[in-house]
């Protein structure tokens, strides 16, 4: 099937920005390892497993239309030097994904590749999810402190 250039296009722009989180997720994981924190390190971890999910979804996708996946270009990895720090980066990449998910789902409807666009739903309410969790960590790390955050996040 030959699918559209354009959507085709903003399929590899997504890929682009959910190899870049694979790898900010993974190093943030592997930090909050190195710290002694365990469950930030699962939680990041996790994160960055979904992230390659997504990935894998759209390469998929982006050989069923007939494009070539560009997976040799990353946007913009930020990499926090602490854990706030990692945790608003991770923030602001979910937030610019769940904008660029919207516009490539609604090119996908302007085309009328329906199942293209079922599928850029799906990956938008993980990213939404990924986002609402982010949130909540950056709300505990202002209500506890972060001294009593961190010691919540050992084991």
């Amino acid at each position: 099937m030959q699918g559209d250039p354009k959507l085709i296009e903003a399929l590899n722009a997504l890929l682009a920005d959910e190899l870049a989180a694979i790898n900010q997720y993974i190093v943030h994981a592997e930090m909050c390892e190195d710290w002694g924190y365990g469950k930030l390190h699962e939680s990041f971890e996790k994160r960055s497993i979904q992230e390659m999910k997504h990935a894998e979804k759209l390469i998929g996708r982006i050989l069923f239309l007939g494009g070539t996946p560009i997976v040799s270009k990353l946007n913009g990895i930020h990499i926090g030097k602490d854990v706030p720090k990692q945790v608003e980066y991770d923030r602001q990449a979910e937030e610019r994904a769940i904008k660029a998910y919207n516009e490539a789902i609604d090119l996908a409807a302007e085309v009328r590749d329906h199942a293209t666009r079922d599928m850029l739903v799906e990956i938008l309410n993980d990213e939404d999810r990924h986002l609402d969790e982010l949130e909540e960590l950056l709300d505990q790390i202002e209500q506890m402190g972060l001294p009593i955050f961190l010691t919540t996040q050992v084991g």
